[in-house]
Protein backbone atom coordinates (compact mmCIF):
# COMPACT_ATOMS: atom_id res chain seq x y z
CA UNK A 1 0.00 0.00 0.00
CA UNK A 2 1.32 3.91 -1.01
CA UNK A 3 2.28 6.50 1.44
CA UNK A 4 1.06 9.81 1.35
CA UNK A 5 2.94 12.66 2.00
CA UNK A 6 1.89 15.63 -0.07
CA UNK A 7 -1.58 17.17 -0.39
CA UNK A 8 -1.45 16.41 -4.65
CA UNK A 9 -1.67 12.44 -2.91
CA UNK A 10 1.11 11.29 -4.73
CA UNK A 11 1.46 7.87 -3.83
CA UNK A 12 5.09 6.77 -2.55
CA UNK A 13 5.63 3.01 -2.49
CA UNK A 14 8.27 2.12 -0.01
CA UNK A 15 8.88 -0.36 2.97
CA UNK A 16 7.98 0.51 6.20
CA UNK A 17 11.50 0.90 7.01
CA UNK A 18 12.07 3.97 3.80
CA UNK A 19 8.61 5.63 5.28
CA UNK A 20 10.24 5.97 8.54
CA UNK A 21 13.10 7.65 6.93
CA UNK A 22 11.07 9.36 4.59
CA UNK A 23 7.38 10.03 4.65
CA UNK A 24 7.35 13.08 7.26
CA UNK A 25 3.84 14.00 7.41
CA UNK A 26 1.74 12.44 10.26
CA UNK A 27 -1.66 13.44 11.75
CA UNK A 28 -0.67 15.44 14.39
CA UNK A 29 -2.04 15.86 18.08
CA UNK A 30 -5.84 16.82 18.23
CA UNK A 31 -8.63 16.98 21.15
CA UNK A 32 -12.59 17.39 20.30
CA UNK A 33 -15.69 16.48 21.87
CA UNK A 34 -17.06 13.07 20.42
CA UNK A 35 -21.07 12.69 20.26
CA UNK A 36 -21.06 11.52 23.76
CA UNK A 37 -19.26 15.09 25.28
CA UNK A 38 -16.37 13.35 25.87
CA UNK A 39 -13.19 14.22 24.79
CA UNK A 40 -11.67 12.53 21.87
CA UNK A 41 -7.85 12.73 21.46
CA UNK A 42 -5.53 11.55 18.70
CA UNK A 43 -3.53 9.83 21.58
CA UNK A 44 -6.32 7.32 21.47
CA UNK A 45 -5.07 6.13 18.14
CA UNK A 46 -1.89 5.12 18.83
CA UNK A 47 -1.14 1.82 17.50
CA UNK A 48 -4.44 1.44 15.67
CA UNK A 49 -5.74 2.08 11.91
CA UNK A 50 -8.51 4.80 11.73
CA UNK A 51 -10.27 6.02 9.01
CA UNK A 52 -11.71 9.83 8.80
CA UNK A 53 -14.07 11.86 6.89
CA UNK A 54 -16.09 15.19 7.07
CA UNK A 55 -19.79 15.79 7.35
CA UNK A 56 -22.33 17.85 8.80
CA UNK A 57 -25.38 16.78 10.07
CA UNK A 58 -27.86 19.22 7.91
CA UNK A 59 -26.25 18.14 4.54
CA UNK A 60 -28.58 16.57 2.46
CA UNK A 61 -26.35 16.39 -0.39
CA UNK A 62 -23.14 13.67 -0.16
CA UNK A 63 -23.28 13.59 3.37
CA UNK A 64 -26.11 10.62 3.65
CA UNK A 65 -24.60 8.18 1.69
CA UNK A 66 -21.36 8.60 2.65
CA UNK A 67 -22.61 8.14 6.19
CA UNK A 68 -24.39 4.93 5.09
CA UNK A 69 -21.31 3.73 2.73
CA UNK A 70 -19.22 4.59 6.32
CA UNK A 71 -21.62 2.03 7.81
CA UNK A 72 -20.16 -0.83 5.67
CA UNK A 73 -16.52 -0.58 7.42
CA UNK A 74 -18.48 0.04 10.48
CA UNK A 75 -20.29 -3.62 10.34
CA UNK A 76 -16.38 -5.55 8.74
CA UNK A 77 -14.84 -3.87 12.08
CA UNK A 78 -17.64 -3.31 14.66
CA UNK A 79 -15.85 -4.95 17.92
CA UNK A 80 -12.48 -4.49 16.31
CA UNK A 81 -10.46 -1.69 18.91
CA UNK A 82 -7.72 -1.65 16.42
CA UNK A 83 -10.14 0.31 14.02
CA UNK A 84 -11.39 3.44 14.82
CA UNK A 85 -13.46 5.46 12.53
CA UNK A 86 -14.06 9.49 12.90
CA UNK A 87 -16.27 12.04 11.78
CA UNK A 88 -15.63 15.20 11.43
CA UNK A 89 -18.39 18.08 11.44
CA UNK A 90 -17.65 21.03 9.32
CA UNK A 91 -20.22 22.90 10.95
CA UNK A 92 -19.34 22.64 14.49
CA UNK A 93 -21.51 25.98 15.27
CA UNK A 94 -24.82 24.04 14.57
CA UNK A 95 -23.56 20.68 15.15
CA UNK A 96 -22.50 20.45 19.03
CA UNK A 97 -22.26 16.41 20.82
CA UNK A 98 -26.13 16.53 21.08
CA UNK A 99 -26.58 16.82 17.52
CA UNK A 100 -23.91 14.90 16.86
CA UNK A 101 -25.34 11.36 18.94
CA UNK A 102 -29.16 12.25 17.41
CA UNK A 103 -26.94 11.71 13.91
CA UNK A 104 -25.56 8.83 15.00
CA UNK A 105 -29.04 7.56 16.08
CA UNK A 106 -30.76 8.41 13.49
CA UNK A 107 -28.65 6.23 11.27
CA UNK A 108 -28.61 3.20 13.81
CA UNK A 109 -24.80 3.48 14.29
CA UNK A 110 -23.85 1.05 17.35
CA UNK A 111 -20.37 0.55 17.11
CA UNK A 112 -17.87 2.43 20.05
CA UNK A 113 -15.14 2.96 17.69
CA UNK A 114 -17.10 5.61 15.44
CA UNK A 115 -16.40 8.83 16.65
CA UNK A 116 -18.26 12.14 15.48
CA UNK A 117 -16.05 14.92 16.72
CA UNK A 118 -17.15 18.58 16.79
CA UNK A 119 -14.75 21.37 18.39
CA UNK A 120 -13.56 24.76 16.92
CA UNK A 121 -14.08 25.59 13.19
CA UNK A 122 -10.62 27.05 12.69
CA UNK A 123 -9.47 23.66 13.93
CA UNK A 124 -11.28 21.39 12.58
CA UNK A 125 -10.89 23.14 9.17
CA UNK A 126 -6.85 23.29 9.75
CA UNK A 127 -6.87 19.52 10.74
CA UNK A 128 -8.33 18.72 7.92
CA UNK A 129 -6.52 20.44 4.96
CA UNK A 130 -3.33 20.57 6.11
CA UNK A 131 -3.24 16.76 7.93
CA UNK A 132 -6.01 14.57 6.37
CA UNK A 133 -5.13 16.77 3.00
CA UNK A 134 -9.22 16.52 2.77
CA UNK A 135 -9.65 18.57 -0.41
CA UNK A 136 -7.51 17.15 -3.09
CA UNK A 137 -6.34 19.65 -5.49
CA UNK A 138 -6.59 22.35 -2.87
CA UNK A 139 -3.91 21.61 -1.08
CA UNK A 140 -2.73 24.48 1.28
CA UNK A 141 -4.81 26.93 -0.65
CA UNK A 142 -7.92 27.68 1.35
CA UNK A 143 -8.06 29.19 4.84
CA UNK A 144 -10.89 28.29 7.20
CA UNK A 145 -13.29 30.82 6.15
CA UNK A 146 -13.61 28.84 2.89
CA UNK A 147 -16.78 26.13 3.47
CA UNK A 148 -15.19 22.76 3.63
CA UNK A 149 -17.18 20.04 1.83
CA UNK A 150 -15.59 16.33 0.72
CA UNK A 151 -16.61 13.45 -0.47
CA UNK A 152 -13.00 11.86 0.47
CA UNK A 153 -12.52 8.79 3.33
CA UNK A 154 -8.81 9.32 4.53
CA UNK A 155 -6.96 5.82 5.76
CA UNK A 156 -4.37 6.33 8.18
CA UNK A 157 -2.00 3.88 9.58
CA UNK A 158 -0.72 3.07 13.49
CA UNK A 159 2.22 6.05 12.71
CA UNK A 160 -0.71 8.01 11.60
CA UNK A 161 0.33 8.35 8.40
CA UNK A 162 -1.87 8.49 5.54
CA UNK A 163 -2.19 5.36 3.39
CA UNK A 164 -5.37 5.44 1.67
CA UNK A 165 -7.70 8.05 0.42
CA UNK A 166 -11.27 6.95 -1.30
CA UNK A 167 -14.73 8.07 -2.56
CA UNK A 168 -17.18 7.87 0.12
CA UNK A 169 -19.87 7.83 -2.38
CA UNK A 170 -19.12 4.99 -3.74
CA UNK A 171 -19.86 1.61 -2.25
CA UNK A 172 -16.79 -0.06 -4.37
CA UNK A 173 -14.09 2.03 -3.00
CA UNK A 174 -15.99 1.78 0.55
CA UNK A 175 -15.49 -2.33 -0.25
CA UNK A 176 -11.86 -1.37 -1.39
CA UNK A 177 -11.14 0.96 2.13
CA UNK A 178 -12.19 -2.46 4.30
CA UNK A 179 -9.56 -5.05 2.67
CA UNK A 180 -7.12 -1.83 3.08
CA UNK A 181 -7.73 -1.45 6.65
CA UNK A 182 -7.33 -5.22 6.86
CA UNK A 183 -4.37 -5.11 5.40
CA UNK A 184 -2.84 -2.31 7.65
CA UNK A 185 -4.11 -4.78 10.74
CA UNK A 186 -2.34 -7.51 9.60
CA UNK A 187 0.95 -5.57 10.65
CA UNK A 188 -0.02 -4.83 13.57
Amino acid sequence: MPYYNTPDFTPLFLTEKQAAETVRHTIPDFKFLDQHEKVFSAKTLDNKVHVANFIFTTCSGICPNMTSNMKIAEKAFFNDSLVKILSFSVTPWIDDAKKLLDYAEFYQIKSNNWHFLTGEKSKIYDLARKSYFAEEDFGFTKDSTDFLHTEHFILVDQNKKIRGIYNGTLQLEVEQLVKDIAVLKSLL
